[in-house]
């Protein structure tokens, strides 16, 4: 029997909510589960998750396959990041947001090809005050 830790779909319509199943491989989704080892919620910000790592150990070493999504969740338990808060933008205010940034670079490199120009004076001045 091939086991998988995966995510069973949970809650109201466009509101997920999932809880992380031990299940075999051949039942449904949302089907008859093995175990339940934890919940996701990506719902909220930050994302909330519950895990039982100690279950998580033991079903792996007895060799339940966890899939993606499952694999990169318990990569994050392990191993926390800083909490980011996304802050979702409309396409149009991320538009303006990179034509913004390209317009502060150009000037930024201008002034860069200025100051070596400033320094070549400087020096055929030295040049001529020395002569």
């Amino acid at each position: 029997m091939a086991v998988k830790i995966r995510l069973r779909r949970m809650g109201a319509h466009k509101k997920p909510f999932y809880r992380i199943v031990v299940a075999d491989s051949r039942s449904p989704r949302d089907g008859r589960c093995i175990e339940e080892i934890g919940y996701f919620n990506p719902m909220v910000n930050p994302v909330d998750v519950k895990l039982d790592m100690e279950k998580v150990e033991k079903w792996i070493k007895n060799g339940a396959q966890p899939t993606d999504r499952v694999k990169s969740i318990i990569n994050n338990v392990k191993n926390p990041k800083e909490k980011k808060e996304v802050k979702k933008i409309s396409k149009r205010a991320a538009k303006k947001q990179a034509e913004a940034a390209k317009a502060v670079e150009p000037q930024e490199t201008t002034e860069e090809a200025k100051e070596p120009q400033q320094s070549k004076n400087t020096a055929s001045e030295q040049t001529d005050a020395n002569a």
